[in-house]
């Protein structure tokens, strides 16, 4: 019987398995591609007491896809809102069984928000303000599980159930990052204003924590593998850039830059300034921008990324310690550590890059490193996601 099962697909010759899904590469929306290449990170400039932390050091890169802007406040919107219909549709009862057993959200419902059973969702009695009918942000909870390859790898016979994790995260940006991180600053109108309104739809988001990153890329990764083709077996997801993907993906092929453009100097040849940054003490506006400005303002660098320095620096999957560079490999290298509640601080640090529009030139430089804790929202980080590119790199097809 097994022979006559697989002799349909047989002839005697080594062949492979046969009727795979074809391969021929993706493109995602908004992505650019950045090739297999080394860099020498580290700082390209003499600064002395940073080469303690950053010693200069050649690595390699696989080639991978990178975010051609920051995430901008209405592609976070996206998430916002299918967290919130998600929910609504629970509430409501919008489900079917596929297939397989598991219980789905039917999106062809369509919601009436003006439903009683949603009443719960909304604030209500003395939290509604002025009679409105406002979500209640702090129900808008994701849900997510991930696998800890590292913990896998250390220990090849652990059962896989101990190997994943589940985690639930509100995923509502903290617009009162505004007005906390400057003391004796009117900030309000963008605590009130810079996530929901119109004006700055197409800015960075911001006051989003480096868990909510995360949050973000593995819903994204669902969406990608709900409606991608099937000659598209895409197995990797979206995620952050580590640190030195970052820094590669920064200097646009230029080894060595100083500066995403390539040059030494914050200014061209006319004067005007390149980035959005704090160009002098007491001084915002110069550049254009007093506090952030669109994900695609100023010239992409080579490889077509904009922003790469300035707006808002980033977060990178990386952990930060400073001694990094001393013990981590050379190929893709990487520290990566999730942190708990429960571990010491300074567990909690990972790595951000490129400067903000508050801070000076010297946090824009592409070998400049700082870092912040995870489980922190401020109004001047941003991020952009990265996918790994599958297969040699695409200048070497």
């Amino acid at each position: 019987m097994i022979l006559s099962a697989c002799g349909k697909d047989q002839s005697g010759e080594l062949t492979g398995v046969l009727n795979r899904p074809s391969w021929n590469g993706i493109n995602p929306y908004g992505m650019i591609y950045v090739p297999s290449g080394t860099l020498h990170i580290g700082q390209s400039d003499q600064d002395v007491f940073s080469t303690y932390i950053q010693r200069p050091k050649a690595v390699s890169v696989q080639g991978f896809y990178m975010d051609d802007t920051e995430i901008t406040n209405n592609e976070y919107r996206q998430f916002v809102h299918w967290v919130r219909d998600s929910i609504a549709h629970i509430v409501l009862g919008d489900l079917y069984e596929d297939d397989y057993g598991n219980e789905k959200v039917d999106w062809e419902f369509e919601i009436d928000w003006s439903d009683e059973l949603l009443d719960e969702l909304f604030y209500q009695g003395d939290m509604a303000f002025s009679g409105n009918r406002e979500f209640d942000v702090r129900k808008l909870n994701y849900k997510y599980k991930w696998i800890d390859w590292q913990k896998a790898a250390r220990n090849r016979d652990i059962p896989r159930s101990q190997l994943i994790n589940e985690e639930e995260i509100n995923i509502y940006p903290d617009t009162l990052c505004w007005i906390r991180d400057f003391s004796y600053s009117a900030n309000e109108p963008y605590a009130r204003n810079y996530f929901s309104h119109p004006a700055f739809d197409d800015y960075p988001v911001v006051g989003v924590t480096w868990n909510q990153a995360r949050a973000f890329c593995n819903w994204r990764t669902g969406m990608w593998n709900q409606f991608k083709g099937n000659d598209q077996p895409n197995t990797e997801s979206f995620r952050l850039p580590t640190e030195a993907e970052w820094e590669y993906a920064a200097r646009g092929g230029h080894d060595m830059a100083p500066y995403p453009w390539g040059a030494y100097y914050i200014r061209n040849s006319k004067g005007c300034l390149l980035a959005n940054f704090k160009p002098g003490r007491g001084n915002y506006p110069e550049d254009g921008g007093l506090y952030t400005v669109k994900a695609d303002a100023y010239f992409p660098n080579d490889y077509g990324l904009y922003c790469m320095s300035g707006n808002v620096a980033e977060w990178t999957e990386t952990a930060f310690y400073e001694n990094a560079y001393q013990h981590e490999h050379d190929l893709n290298p990487d520290v990566t550590y999730i942190a708990s509640e429960t571990d010491p601080e300074s567990y909690k640090r990972k790595v951000i890059r490129g400067g903000s529009w508050k801070d000076i030139a010297y946090f824009l430089q592409t070998g400049t490193r700082h870092w912040e804790y995870q489980d922190t929202s401020k109004s001047y980080i941003g991020f952009r996601c990265a996918l790994t590119f599958l297969g040699r790199s695409l200048n070497d097809y």
